[in-house]
């Protein structure tokens, strides 16, 4: 019996917030844009291409951006434009595959292994989706193709922004080996630099340790890191799963201590969240935020209410709430998530397509 092989596109906006801000005001583009708040205690939450160029990224204290770029413009975010941008996109997606796994407002997994308009090809395929993205939205958006979620995701990076490109079968495991480990989904910085201190430093270092090297280094890890070295990833697109609960979790660039930024990271996640409960209709009663030190250790603060956090403003002042029980912190942060759960689904829930 033949063996199916996959075709995943992971689509990823370029600069999706900053990108917004650029298309909506015309003085903005070609400048070093960040969103965010430019006050004292600011953080920046996306930087356009322009400004990247000077160093300034997500996450970083507003302070440090102006003085790495001293012509950088504020814009404060505007997430309701944001949502309904995203959900412009979603509906290009559905036209294409009904195996939609949103990651989060700007990125996704499809499965287009029989796509809805018959194009021949995957690459065809992701270039005509790009292609309409630009035409309905004004946004560029860059696109990985493969035959898993691991492969499909790396090959975004790699033409951004405004490109796509394709990994084969033929070449997967091979261009996996000339990756530094520092690229690979679920390789954080802390876990990239332990793996360099064990001489680990590309795709090719990993896939010669053996699996008893790896569990004794990395735990419970070794399975996925033993296949991700080969090029392996059997995880499926999973759209419209049911739910008991949504969150998402980021891990730093950097190890954070400075409550701004930490407090910044939470948020951004609690948005995140609060995007997916809105288009579903589906609310929770509890929120819990989760917190991993550079050391691994991991603790987490949760809060319930008697009625359903249903606004965007409820989920934030609730998230910074549990997360401010924890700051100062001792020690440095690598990784922060916000959960909501004990959900009350609501009737058309079953109606709506699942956008995060």
């Amino acid at each position: 019996m033949d063996v199916v092989v996959r075709k995943i596109i992971h689509v990823d906006m370029d600069a999706f917030y900053a990108s917004v801000e650029q298309r909506d005001d015309p003085s903005l583009r070609g400048k070093p844009v960040a969103v965010g708040y430019g006050a004292a205690r600011g953080v920046v939450a996306a930087a356009s291409y322009e400004a990247r160029k000077f160093g300034v990224r997500s996450a970083l204290p507003s302070v440090t951006a102006l003085r790495r770029c001293p012509e950088l413009v504020f814009v404060p975010p505007r997430f309701d434009v944001y949502r309904a941008v995203s959900r412009q996109i979603h509906a290009i997606f559905a036209d294409y595959t009904p195996l939609i796994q949103p990651l989060s407002l700007d990125e996704a997994y499809l499965d287009v292994t029989a796509n809805l308009r018959g194009l021949p090809t995957a690459w065809a395929t992701a270039k005509e989706i790009r292609a309409r993205i630009l035409a309905e939205t004004g946004l560029t958006a860059s696109a990985g193709i493969s035959y898993n979620k691991f492969l499909a995701k790396l090959a975004s990076d790699q033409r951004k922004p405004n490109g796509q490109f394709a990994v084969t079968p033929e070449m997967g495991a091979a261009w996996v080996e000339t990756l530094p480990v520092s690229r690979f989904h679920g390789v954080g910085p802390v876990t990239a630099r332990k793996m360099q201190a064990l001489g680990i430093e590309t795709g090719a270092d990993l896939r010669a340790r053996s699996m008893e090297f790896l569990r004794t280094h990395f735990g419970s890890s070794a399975g996925w890191y033993h296949a991700i070295a080969r090029g392996e990833d059997d995880r499926p697109v999973e759209p419209d799963r049911v739910r008991k609960s949504s969150g998402t979790e980021t891990t730093f660039d950097r190890d954070l201590t400075e409550d701004a930024e930490i407090e910044a990271g939470v948020l951004r996640m609690a948005d995140d969240v609060w995007a997916w409960c809105e288009k579903a209709q589906a609310f929770g009663r509890t929120v819990t935020v989760k917190v991993k030190y550079g050391d691994f250790q991991q603790i987490t603060r949760s809060r319930s209410v008697s009625g359903l956090v249903d606004t965007h403003g409820l989920l934030r002042e609730m998230s910074l709430m549990l997360i401010r029980s924890v700051l100062p912190t001792p020690k440095g942060i690598r990784l922060v998530g916000v959960t909501v759960s004990n959900f009350e689904v609501r009737e058309d829930t079953r109606e709506l397509p699942m956008l995060l």
